[in-house]
């Protein structure tokens, strides 16, 4: 049953993920010949800029991921126990970031730390260009990666342990320390990896405010395919990235599945207080404070930026969105990239539902061990891979691999919502497994024994207990289908751009006219993720601590 279920996405994964991916680094190490070129491995691993790439992208990462949980840990406690106004539309806002396109937070930070930025009128300063407004950037989109994560575990935690430990002689710290720690720390650890995961894979931030000093392995993949058409350099860093990445998810698949082995939790409903005494007044002030910082005031010079036109304030730079001007590189006006984006997104999510719903029943299906057990295991790390795999070599290996019938797809539109569905399939997976595994197999059985069929007992019984984490993963899929950039610059065609992409070419190109569009686009984009956001904070499952 398990193996009957995967068949879709099996085939999904290995036509649309392995295939192209597999092409390009084909391509790449192959010879005109035909022979393998594997010294080509050995002269790139070598080169002293491959060391400074592989250097910089790890201890960016590294950078990024230890400031977030620095920041993060802090506003998880606050979101998990503490009980104040404004709380559930906080958490929405908080989680806009994380679904927005990578070059549209680049804007957002271009906008506050760049050239005419809001810290350079203030203070005189500017941070473009450099590692600090890289890290936070990462920051700003991981945030709520450790607050959704970790304080998710934590609302569920019995507070009546660590008081016991109080009761016992333990002071506040030591009892946070050998009670609540210990029981965070996987989860804080799965948080950790997610982090450095994203950080890792860093596109898009990297391409706008990193400059020419700074380059991930992800940004010089990208050059090597794109700029220097050196398939060779690029397959060999794909690998590495590859290799890296796979442990990760390794590493995560590990810590994920210690932590669902060693907690039992209470109804987070019932853990929240309203915030008493100096100390928790004094959290709830800090990390609003920084929340107000770190994800707001970005957000709201973004939207500014988007008003400021050549003739000052005004609707001119979304006026100027609906012409198509001589200059432009679009052949259509630029607005019509929201209905495009819209409407691939939209496929993207139904086919990601269809994959990845079939893949997460799949999963949740018990099985008697051996090499059928063994699969269905090793495949729920692999349908993380395309989160973590170069989006840019799956971008160009569609190009590459997808170019003869009867999947030659380079000119047809469905080659962009199938890219996108690629990375909302996770995202419907992780939403989906936890009520799958909460639903009691004995309804499904009592339904067999009352003569239902499978599809019926699914119907009749499953279907309506996850119908909100249904239209959670839709939305969650919508979303980050809607601001996938990587892999769709390289596939969208110049009548039909998507919104992300839209985005990179103003910002491309020199002048305050095509900077004033790109914000207003990138406006335009933050509105609808953060209503899609909205709508899911109102439908996520309460017992659902994460994503």
């Amino acid at each position: 049953m398990p193996l009957a279920l995967l068949a879709l996405p099996v085939a999904f994964f290995g036509v649309f993920f392995a295939y192209p991916v597999a092409a390009i680094v084909a391509r790449g190490l192959r010879t005109d010949a035909g022979r393998w070129h594997f010294g080509r491995l050995a002269d790139v691993l070598a080169a002293t800029d491959t060391a400074q790439v592989l250097w910089f992208t790890v201890w960016q990462a590294a950078a990024s991921t230890a400031l977030t949980l620095a920041l993060g840990l802090p506003a998880a406690y606050v979101f998990a126990r503490l009980d104040f106004p404004g709380r559930q539309l906080l958490r929405a806002v908080v989680t806009v970031p994380f679904v927005l396109p990578t070059v549209v937070v680049g804007s957002a930070f271009l906008a506050l730390l760049g050239r005419g930025g809001l810290l350079e009128e203030w203070a005189g300063l500017r941070l473009d260009t450099s590692v600090w407004a890289i890290l936070l950037a990462h920051v700003f989109i991981n945030y709520s990666v450790v607050v959704r994560t970790v304080g998710g575990l934590w609302a569920q935690l019995d507070p009546r342990q660590e008081e016991a430990a109080r009761v016992l002689g333990a002071s506040r710290l030591g009892a946070w320390r050998r009670v609540t720690l210990p029981a965070l720390a996987p989860s804080v650890g799965a948080a950790a990896l997610i982090v450095f995961l994203f950080t890792f894979t860093s596109f898009g931030v990297i391409q706008v405010l990193g400059g020419p000093r700074y380059a991930t392995l992800e940004v010089e993949i990208y050059r090597q395919t794109a700029a220097l058409l050196d398939l060779p350099t690029a397959a060999v860093l794909t690998l590495v990235q590859f290799a890296a990445v796979g442990t990760l998810l390794a590493l995560h698949a590990r810590t994920v599945s210690r932590r669902r082995a060693a907690l039992s939790m209470v109804d987070a409903a019932s853990v929240a207080r309203r915030p008493r005494g100096r100390a928790q007044w004094t959290l709830l002030c800090g990390v609003l404070t920084v929340t107000a910082l770190l994800v707001l005031v970005p957000l709201a010079v973004l939207t500014a930026r988007s008003f400021d036109g050549p003739d000052g304030w005004g609707l001119a730079n979304y006026r100027a969105l609906g012409e198509v001007s001589g200059s432009a590189t679009f052949t259509v006006p630029p607005l019509d990239a929201v209905g495009n984006s819209l409407a691939y997104a939209a496929i993207a999510t139904l086919i990601a539902l269809a994959a990845g719903g079939l893949a997460a029943a799949a999963l949740t299906v018990r099985t008697s061990g051996g090499a059928a057990g063994a699969l269905v295991r090793g495949f729920d790390s692999l349908l993380m891979l395309p989160l973590g795999t170069s989006a840019v070599t799956v971008g160009f290996g569609f190009l590459i691999a997808l170019d003869e019938p009867p999947l030659d797809l380079r000119s047809s539109w469905m080659i962009v919502p199938v890219a996108q569905a690629l990375v909302g399939v996770p995202f419907v997976i992780r939403t989906m497994l936890p009520v799958l595994r909460a639903v009691d197999v004995r309804l499904r059985e009592a339904a067999a024994v009352l003569g239902a069929s499978p599809l019926r007992a699914w119907r009749e019984v499953d279907l309506p207990l996850v119908r909100r984490a249904l239209l959670v993963a839709a939305g969650f899929a919508f979303a980050v289908s809607l601001g996938e950039f990587g892999a769709t610059v390289f596939i969208a065609r110049p009548d039909a751009p998507t919104l992300p992409v839209a985005v990179a070419r103003f910002l491309g190109r020199a002048g305050e006219v095509n900077y004033g569009q790109a914000m207003a686009m990138s406006t335009l984009l933050m509105l609808v993720c953060a209503a899609t956001l909205l709508v899911l904070e109102r439908l996520r499952p309460h017992s659902q601590g994460e994503f």
